[in-house]
């Protein structure tokens, strides 16, 4: 059982590691992750009985966190009735091939294919809504939550914090009414400042919040004042109470903190250390330096605080294609509506300039779209009735009438921002080594100091105690990983900011890391480096006219849905009569059997035809054939071709300049097409005629070939490749837009299916791997100097404080650098 928990109130990088690490420790639980930069708890256990158990571990560590859990929503039904044959067991793998020459990638007959999606908002089943502004603490919003909850005529509450929406289910609707006004008098009176409204207000500007202002740092600026004082009366015998005044008021929440902490268990933490070696000053009466250096902690801390909000919000910027309303049409009056409120069937009004709320069909109207938002695509894209449109995209010029197709949570928006965001639950390598690391480094250096304090002055009678406590004291300042904890993973998820910005969607941190050591690239070939616009090129007709033949292939491909199918349909361009088709059945890999106005048809590849001891004639041009024969007599062939993608040779040449050193093809195609394709592109290997466990089977020798070091990609359309693509250590999917198999099956999605794009997304691996690697050696580099420079009792507790809060503020500067790369 797996579950996400928000941890609202979280701002600090230690506190998330003691978290994670206390819930590991919980009986049962199998594996916890935080991720600080999302202020997720992602928790897999064995019992649900032990959820309270977890939430109470949260809780007890971080008072001020409260902890919510993230609701999934119902499997959402795949409601194309198309026909199949399978050969794999999962119904989600619907990847199978008639050797490319004829394939068919269909779902099950009445079949559902089920994906969960996350969403935060808790919402009750006929719950009415209510919108809070101006609520600004997690904790009120648990007490407003309670209070509600606990209200007459409520049967249930939920607020979200994160936008304000309070969900309210009522015993008796017929007190409804009555129910919402006295809520929403009584939340005013539990926090000040609370506005209620029944109507969520359009574009509502967010309240003004500062955390420098004097009201949220009131002791910190009053310590401050006390310490200049104490400096200007440092002479008199009484200065040492002003010191203490100002130490009180600046560093006694670090002090009562560490207090509370070490009670629980935690010991080694930045609040413990920093009150050890404040008060350890204090002891040996370096007042001033005392105070002088919990105040440059506390500022430190506040700058640090601002500076990785600052990177939250620059981030989520990036992602910003949410729009906040819709114009719904009711006959002819316009209604502001929220996304989530619109229904399936209803007409909405998209104006120039607007973003579009859901996905839905033109049914009015024309227009220019703005699709970068999606797929970092910079020319706009024509639409007219009829065509679908994606939420997400900006209308540029004219109105467009929308009839709505997929209700806000399963919008394609909705998947990007929910896969974009949950993408940090995936840890990669060099952010798990970072927490272990942290765990060994902070005991350890402690060690060291302990043993500076008091093996120097057992060993010489030379060496001061006073002097190595100080040295000792500077060691406990610097002893907190904070630079790291924090710098990366805000890094990975500045990474996938940046390419979610130019249109892919990188499922994890983990992906992002392995991108980086790609070695191999294995590529399908329909619809990843062909376009899978499939077109007759050619009918040759052994008997009868070839308009008889060409009616006669598109009839037995009337029930197929499949590119190829819908070409030869396309290219006869009559009705067809479904009346006269009996027996419809599709033979695994290898075409179609249909009895059509009684009569046995056969379509498909030259292996159907040997089955039943046919023989057919060869084809001098490379494409996909379908062969065609009735009653066992061979009739002829209809010839397809697939357009190669304009970019496909400068993608192969840019993966070899960027080290890749193979580049490979599967295909369930025929070898002559397969070759055409390979001397085109110059592909290092190609392997043709494959059925999709002939390509898991290939992938997996492939996978043998690879070191521990090096990484395998498998490149495909995410529809009909799902087996391979969760074998591959990186699963990339093309032409993601749209599509719900693409998004599920695969790790990473090129939204504006270009294989180019694969280049851009190792290029931006890269990038931040080298600006994470920079934070590594520079954090670990300054701290080892004043370490070394502490031990040699040059250094003082400034340069620790610096050595921490202040390299942890350019190690937060430094990962943002990776949210301005520029698209090569």
């Amino acid at each position: 059982m797996q579950k996400i928990y928000v941890l609202e109130g979280l701002d600090c990088a230690n506190c998330a590691m003691k978290i994670e690490r206390q819930v590991a420790k919980v009986k049962g639980v199998q594996e916890a992750n935080v991720d600080f930069v999302t202020k997720k708890l992602y928790v897999e256990y064995e019992d649900a009985t032990i959820e309270e158990a977890i939430l109470s571990t949260v809780t007890s560590i971080e008072p001020e966190v409260v902890p919510r859990e993230v609701k999934q929503k119902k499997p959402m039904e795949n409601k194309s009735q198309k026909h199949v044959h399978a050969q794999e067991d999962s119904c989600c793998e619907h990847a199978h091939s008639h050797d490319e020459e004829h394939e068919h990638h269909h779902d099950h007959d009445g079949c559902s294919c089920t994906h969960a999606h996350v969403e935060e908002v808790r919402e009750l089943q006929g719950a009415d809504k209510l919108y809070l502004t101006g609520l600004d603490c997690a904790n009120c919003a648990a007490k407003i939550e309670r209070h509600v909850a606990g209200m007459e005529n409520v049967a249930d509450a939920s607020l979200n914090f994160s936008n304000g929406i309070l969900f309210v289910q009522m015993k008796d609707k017929m007190k409804k009414e009555e129910t919402l006004m006295k809520i929403m008098e009584v939340i005013p009176t539990l926090e000040d400042g609370v506005l209620v409204e029944k109507e969520k207000k359009v574009q509502e500007m967010e309240p003004q919040y500062s955390m420098f202002s004097f009201r949220n740092n009131a002791q910190l600026y009053s310590g401050i004042f006390l310490f200049l004082v104490g400096l200007f009366f440092h002479e008199t015998a009484y200065s040492v109470w002003i010191f203490l005044a100002a130490f009180v008021f600046a560093g006694g929440k670090v002090v009562i903190t560490a207090m509370r902490n070490v009670l629980k268990g935690e010991v080694f933490d930045e609040n413990f250390l920093m009150s050890i070696a404040t008060i350890g000053a204090f002891a040996i009466q370096d007042y001033e330096e005392a105070v002088a250096v919990m105040i440059f902690y506390e500022i430190g801390e506040m700058f640090q605080s601002y500076a990785v909000n600052r990177s939250r919000k620059s981030i989520s910027s990036l992602m910003n294609i949410r729009a906040d309303y819709a114009n719904v049409l009711d006959g002819e009056q316009e209604i502001k509506k929220t996304p989530e409120d619109v229904k399936i069937g209803e007409l909405i009004l998209v104006k120039p300039g607007e973003r579009v709320p859901l996905d839905g069909i033109i049914i009015k109207g024309s227009s220019a779209l703005d699709t970068s938002a999606l797929t970092g695509e910079s020319m706009p894209r024509d639409v007219h009735i009829d065509d679908e449109v994606l939420a997400g995209v900006v209308n540029l010029s004219g109105v467009l009438t929308m009839k709505v197709t997929k209700p806000y949570g399963e919008s394609t928006v909705s998947r990007i921002l929910e896969l974009v965001e949950n993408a940090s639950s995936k840890k990669a390598p060099m952010e798990k080594f970072i927490t272990k690391f942290a765990r060994v480094y902070t005991p350890s250096v402690v060690a060291l100091a302990v043993a500076l304090a008091i093996l120097p002055p057992l060993f010489s009678n030379q060496i001061h105690v006073m002097d190595m406590l100080e040295s000792a004291l500077t060691f406990l300042v610097v002893s907190c990983p904070c630079a790291l904890v924090v710098s990366i993973p805000l890094g990975l998820f500045a990474g996938i900011g940046a390419a979610s910005k130019q249109g892919i969607l990188i499922k994890g941190g983990n992906y992002l890391e392995a991108l980086q050591n790609i070695d191999t690239v294995v590529f399908d070939k329909t619809g990843t480096l062909t376009k899978g616009v499939f077109r007759v090129v050619k009918v040759d007709a052994q008997q009868g006219s070839k308009e008889a033949l060409l009616q006669l292939a598109a009839y037995g491909e009337y029930h197929s849905s499949h590119p190829i199918a819908l070409s030869i349909k396309e290219a006869y361009g009559k009705t067809i009569d479904a009346s006269c088709l009996e027996h419809y059945e599709e033979v695994a890999g290898n075409g179609i059997q249909v009895t059509i106005h009684g009569e046995k048809v056969l379509l498909g590849n030259e292996k159907l035809m040997r089955t039943h001891g046919i023989s057919t004639v060869p084809c001098p041009t490379p494409g996909t054939i379908i062969h065609i024969a009735k009653e066992n007599v061979y009739l002829g062939y209809v010839l397809i071709n697939d357009e190669m993608k304009e970019t496909s040779k400068q993608a192969i040449q840019e993966l070899k300049r960027n080290g890749v050193k193979r580049c490979i093809m599967l295909s369930g195609d025929r070898k002559e097409v397969g070759e055409h394709v390979a001397k085109e592109l110059a592909l290092d290997e190609v392997h043709m005629q494959l059925l999709p466990a002939d390509k898991v089977a290939r992938v997996e020798e492939l996978l043998q070939q690879e070191d521990a070091k090096h990484k395998l990609a498998f490149v495909g359309d995410g529809m009909n490749d799902a087996p391979v693509l969760a074998r591959a250590d990186v699963g990339v999917a093309m032409g993601g837009i749209g599509s719900d198999a693409a998004i599920e099956a695969a790790d990473i999605v090129l939204m504006k299916d270009d294989p180019l794009a694969l280049n851009e997304a190792i290029r931006i691996a890269r990038k931040t791997m080298y600006v994470l690697w920079q934070n590594i050696v520079f954090s670990l580099g300054v701290k080892g100097i004043v370490l070394v420079l502490a031990a040699l009792g040059i250094a003082n507790m400034w340069m620790g404080v610096f050595a921490d809060v202040g390299v942890t503020l350019l190690a937060v500067l430094n990962s943002m650098r990776i949210l301005r790369m520029k698209k090569k």
